[in-house]
């Protein structure tokens, strides 16, 4: 392969900086993004700005971190990150986030968020269910087709789709905030441990966003979208996916507080919703009416697709990377088909057993996360990777039956399990088990590094390729 040194990269401009965090952003920014921050600002009420903090530490620190480390170690994918704990856990894990992502959870929750806000209010109850298999249809048609071409992928979403919902974004904040005035409204009120229960529960519902695993997925389009501009060296690539993570992250940051306090204001014209989706049609409605309705749905629909692109991309790219020998167009249709089918169950089932999964993977890529953040001291030492994640998979496994829908936790296999939890695992009851897991398990490798001799930090050469 050509060699390229530091000084013949092409710089990137403003302008492509600018395109790529559009880029990333509308990836990141889709159903879950929407409703979620809204919900949370119901459930928080006048305590609101607590649980904002505890969710933008999960829904936008860890995304980044993710993106960070991503960085860091020089990887092109998670398989690569998550490789120096063997190569079964690393594809396991990219399995099993990608499905979640793409395929099971995330990319069906696009479609669903979209014609729960926008289409069925305007439907009756027996028609429900064909009007969400006519609209799924189309969606994910449109997601497959624009996702066809990865050349293009930067431009429909970083230039065209993402900007246009942005506009309507703002628009409604402007005429909420501004217009009507309600940001007057807003307190900060709680006791201390109303905001401790509120900062906990903001971070556990950052999990629902899914935004720390799709960092870690969306790496990949990233670096793709770099290589075809030209970045051809890893370092160099590094230092932009770093800024460019940034650049998105720091706006969905001001976003999330925004929509936050949307939903706690809405308590004060509307009763609190099941979910966000409802909650923000009826925010729509009291302050535009019908027009608003309309505008909401437009803005949702961008905001899903673009999304729904990045996903079912980011999918099929790293297993086309993975078996080449498939590639990229096999795997496109295939994922689009999935989770086409997986819509089609309604947004309520999809939420109740997408948490047992987030909890499981959760806790893994926090640890990922954390070690590759620690590579220019450790390395990609196996001895640390494989204790550290080895540890993380006690609470991982637990937390995935703490989140079990009620008739499944009440067997009595799971039932004593939660038992037993909940009287000897520290912070279980509050879904924080995995923090002195991590802790001691990192600890744990660390030690067990330094006595077997081997030299934690290995240098990167300049010239290293892909």
């Amino acid at each position: 392969m050509e060699e390229f040194s530091m000084s013949e990269q092409p710089k990137l401009t403003k302008r492509q900086y600018l395109t790529l965090g559009s880029l990333l952003l509308g990836m990141f920014f889709g159903a879950g993004n929407l409703i979620f921050p809204i919900h949370l600002g119901q459930l928080a009420g006048d305590a609101w700005l607590p649980a904002a903090v505890g969710f933008l530490l999960s829904a936008i620190l860890l995304p980044l971190l993710a993106i960070m480390a991503i960085s860091l170690t020089r990887a092109s994918s998670m398989y690569d990150l998550a490789r120096p704990v063997g190569h079964g856990f690393a594809l396991f894990f990219l399995l099993a986030t990608h499905a979640s992502l793409g395929l099971l959870i995330a990319s069906p929750r696009t479609a669903t968020v979209s014609y729960t806000i926008g289409i069925a209010p305007f439907l009756g109850k027996g028609q429900q269910q064909i009007g969400l298999l006519i609209f799924s249809f189309l969606f994910f048609l449109t997601t497959f087709c624009l996702a066809w071409n990865e050349s293009k992928i930067t431009t429909y979403i970083g230039k065209l789709l993402n900007p246009l919902f942005l506009i309507l974004l703002a628009a409604i904040f402007f005429w909420a905030f501004l217009i009507k005035g309600d940001i007057r409204a807003v307190s900060t009120t709680g006791n201390a441990k109303l905001i401790s229960s509120n900062l906990i529960n903001g971070f556990l519902q950052g999990y629902n966003t899914m935004d720390a695993l799709a960092g870690l997925g969306f790496g990949v389009t990233i670096i793709t979208a770099l290589k075809l501009m030209g970045l051809h060296h890893a370092g160099g690539r590094a230092k932009a996916v770093a800024k460019v993570g940034s650049l998105a992250m720091g706006l969905e940051a001001v976003i999330y507080v925004l929509l936050i306090m949307l939903g706690a204001i809405s308590l004060r014209f509307s009763k609190l919703t099941e979910n966000g989706g409802t909650a923000f049609n009826q925010i729509m409605t009291h302050y535009t009416g019908l027009a608003g309705t309309a505008l909401l749905e437009a803005m949702t629909l961008l905001a899903c697709l673009t999304t729904a692109i990045g996903l079912v991309t980011s999918f099929s790219q790293d297993l086309g990377h993975r078996f080449p020998r498939l590639g990229y167009h096999f795997f496109l249709p295939v994922t689009a088909i999935g989770a086409f089918f997986i819509a089609n169950f309604g947004l309520d089932q999809i939420i109740a057993y997408s948490t047992p999964i987030l909890m499981l993977l959760y806790p893994l890529a926090i640890a990922l996360i954390l070690l590759g953040l620690l590579h220019p001291w450790i390395g990609k030492n196996t001895r640390i990777y494989k204790v550290t994640v080895g540890f993380t998979v006690i609470p991982a496994l637990l937390d995935a039956v703490h989140a079990l829908p009620a008739g499944l936790a009440r067997l009595p296999f799971f039932a004593a399990i939660q038992h037993f939890a909940t009287s000897f695992i520290p912070w279980y009851t509050i879904g924080m088990d995995f923090v002195p897991f991590i802790a001691v398990g990192f600890l744990g490798g660390l030690i067990a590094a330094k006595l077997s001799g081997v030299k934690l930090a290995p240098d990167l050469p300049d010239s290293d390729q892909d």
